[in-house]
C-alpha cells in the first residue's frame, strides 16, 4: 500500500520516477552559459553573495557528472564578476565589513538591473525569475 501511494503521490506531483530530477536542466560542462552577474566595491569593502536559480545537473569530472545544484556562494572584497548556468535567476548581495558601499548587477537579453547598498542589515537583491 505504501509504494502505492508513493507513486500516486508522484505522479500527482509531477515528479515522475526520479523524483525531482526530471525538472532540471541538464547543462553539462557549460557552468557559465546563463546570466552574468557583476559585484563592484569601489571602496575595498568586503560582501558575501548568494545565488540561486533553477536546478540545473552539471558535469564537474569524469567522476562527477550529474552534479545537482539550485545556487551558488561567493564571497570577497572589490570586484568579482561570473555567470549563472542558466537563463534565470537571482542574486543577494551583503556587505560583510570595510569602507564603501556594495553593488550587483545582472544583465539578461540587453536589460540590466543593479542594486547598491552601504548597509550590512539591508543587502542589495537582483534578479530575472
Amino acid at each position: 500500500m505504501t509504494a502505492r501511494i508513493a507513486a500516486i503521490a508522484a505522479v500527482i506531483l509531477n515528479l515522475g520516477p526520479a523524483g525531482g530530477a526530471s525538472a532540471q536542466t541538464d547543462v553539462g560542462t557549460a557552468h557559465a552559459a546563463g546570466l552574468p552577474w557583476s559585484v563592484a566595491a569601489p571602496g575595498g569593502a568586503s560582501w558575501s553573495l548568494v545565488c540561486r536559480f533553477s536546478p540545473v545537473t552539471m558535469e564537474m569530472n569524469n567522476y562527477d557528472r550529474q552534479h545537482w545544484a539550485n545556487g551558488l556562494t561567493r564571497s570577497g572584497s572589490g570586484h568579482m564578476a561570473g555567470r549563472l548556468p542558466v537563463d534565470n535567476g537571482w542574486c543577494i548581495l551583503t556587505k560583510t565589513g570595510g569602507p564603501g558601499s556594495v553593488a550587483v548587477a545582472m544583465v539578461k537579453n540587453g536589460e540590466a538591473r543593479a542594486q547598491a547598498t552601504n548597509d550590512p542589515a539591508r543587502p542589495a537583491r537582483v534578479g530575472f525569475v
